[in-house]
Parts: structure tokens; sequence; C-alpha cells
């Protein structure tokens, strides 16, 4: 997320998945409130979902979470009517940019490898977007049992590269995951900065992951 992908705004799907499940209009505070409660909840237990049995009981207890915000009848609706409207509300997509960097990459004979702090469903997510055949690899922290930025999953994902550290980059989003992670690693950050964020002193940063390509000779 922020790197490679990113998802349409969930609220307003969230919504119309519990209007079509209740026959109901919750509001647009309410379904804001309950994506807040839901990506809070996430992120705290997201450590939970590295099997698919733990991704079931990682997606009911964030469903769960949403249910204080909700009015009824919404905050009645059964178990899995709740996990449904959840994942109907999220959507995710590449950046325009990231498919034809990634090609772009590969030719040059950059290995790529995805490190991301994210459940078991992660290779899905990259599967049905495209970006897996551009790969050759993927760790989520869940599966793994370390998140970034512990160096040990940089370390994972610099052996399916086949790399040293020193000849590897890492583009991330988060100054703390992303940049301090690769740092503990001895592996050269590179912060994308979407949102235009400076990058720490000494970062090289860009704007979107087409920037990688000005690093290849």
């Amino acid at each position: 997320m922020g790197t490679l992908l990113t998802f349409e705004p969930p609220a307003p799907r969230l919504r119309a998945a519990l209007r079509a499940a209740t026959g109901a209009d919750v509001g647009e505070r309410a379904a804001g409130r309950a994506i807040r409660a839901e990506i809070a909840h996430y992120r705290a237990h997201l450590h939970l979902g590295g099997d698919a049995a733990g991704l079931a009981g990682l997606r009911r207890t964030a469903a769960a979470a949403m249910r204080p915000e909700l009015p009824e009848p919404a905050a009645s609706l059964g178990d899995d009517a709740l996990v449904a409207a959840l994942l109907e509300a999220l959507r995710f997509r590449a950046y325009p940019e990231v498919p034809r960097t990634l090609q772009a990459l590969r030719r040059s004979g950059i290995r790529l490898v995805v490190v991301s702090n994210w459940d078991v469903s992660l290779h899905e997510r990259l599967a049905e977007l495209g970006l897996s055949p551009l790969l050759d690899g993927a760790l989520a922290s869940a599966e793994f049992g370390a998140a970034k930025p512990d160096p040990s999953i940089f370390e994972a994902a610099l052996g399916l590269a086949g790399a040293a550290p020193e000849e590897a980059w890492h583009a991330g989003d988060s100054p703390e995951a992303d940049v301090g992670g690769a740092l503990a690693a001895g592996v050269t950050p590179v912060l994308v900065a979407r949102d235009g964020q400076p990058a720490p002193p000494g970062v090289m940063r860009i704007a979107a992951l087409d920037g990688l390509l000005s690093l290849v000779p």
C-alpha cells in the first residue's frame, strides 16, 4: 500500500454494500467511522492472518470492530454478512505506472521481491492485479512472522532475490518501516513519496515507482 497498490475509497463502497444487505442507509459518517475502526483493528492484529484460518478469523474480528459505529439494522447483521460487506468495500488497484515499471526493471535483469506488512492474502492481491508474473517473490509479514522494520524480513527477501544487501534497493513509502528497516538490514532505501513527504537526510526520494528507472544503468 502506497508503493505498489492503493484502493478505491472504502467508506462509500461499505455504505452501498450495507444498503444492499439491509435495505437501509447507514449514512456517510457512520460508514467512515466504521472503516476507520476496521483499519485500526486490522493494523493492530494483521500478524494473526498468517494462514487461511488465521485470515478468516482476522476478517471476522475486523468486521466486528465496525459494529459499534453502525446504526441498526446494519449493527445486527450476522458475522458472515458483515464480513462480506467489508470485503466488498475493499477494492485494490495498482498505481498506473507500476506494471510498466516492474516490466522495465525485469528487462534490465533486476530481481524483484515484495516485502509487505500484510496478511497471507497479499499473494492473492498481487495475482488478481496481474503483478505476480512480474515478481520473483513476495513476503507477507503475517506469513513470515516478522514485520518491517525488523531487518529479518529484509534479509529473507534478499535470500529470495539472491542478492547481498549492498546490491539491493528497497523502495517503500514509510520512513519508519521501509527506510528504517532497509537501513538496519544494510540495504539502500528509496522513499516513494507520493504525497510529497520529505525523505530522511541522505535518502533518495521519488514521486512514484517509475523514479526507480533513473537508477538503472
